[in-house]
């Protein structure tokens, strides 16, 4: 015992022992929309949870989705994910799931009532997915409403990021 009466545990400076076995949980992958800010001028963002069956889950975690053409669309007071593909998991056999599926995100009843007034209030706005991760084991949609860019718009977006980066360059040196 040392002098607070405490038993002193051996080792480096009183760590605590490691765990045995075998190592860590592998990092689950942030699937991202690099596509929505270069096409869209993301205005709001929200959190929602998705609904996935279990081999979609699998899926997801191997970082296997494409939110290239997604979008996400509210009817009857249900907000669903389109065009959002996640590939079938390999090891699934014959219960695998449908790649392109229409999936539901969990939203309260609350949220959904402000994203259907901050869309009628923007006129042209749309909502497209973000990103999509885990947040203590369960999978979220980052959601964006969003208005559409128009070509001259995306012209001065790529100049104004090559005159920025021109200039760090610069400082650098």
């Amino acid at each position: 015992m040392g002098k607070s009466g405490m038993h002193q545990i051996s080792g480096r400076g009183g760590d605590l022992p490691k765990k045995q076995g075998g190592g860590g949980t592998k990092p689950t992958p942030r699937i991202q929309n690099r596509r929505a800010f270069h096409d869209y001028h993301v205005m709001d963002k929200l959190e929602a949870g998705i609904e996935l069956v279990g081999s979609e889950v699998k899926s997801v975690r191997q970082g296997k989705v494409q939110l290239g053409q997604s979008f996400a669309q509210i009817r009857d007071g249900q907000v669903t994910l389109h065009g959002c593909h996640i590939d079938e998991y390999v090891e699934a056999n014959k219960l695998n799931h449908d790649p392109t599926r229409n999936r539901r995100l969990l939203l309260h009843r609350r949220e959904i009532r402000r994203l259907i007034q901050r869309i009628q209030k923007e006129q042209g706005s749309t909502l497209i997915p973000l990103e999509i991760y885990f947040k203590r084991g369960y999978a979220k949609v980052l959601l964006g409403v969003a208005k559409g860019k128009k070509l001259f718009d995306k012209r001065a977006a790529i100049k104004e990021r090559e005159a920025k980066r021109g200039m760090d360059r610069a400082m650098r040196r």
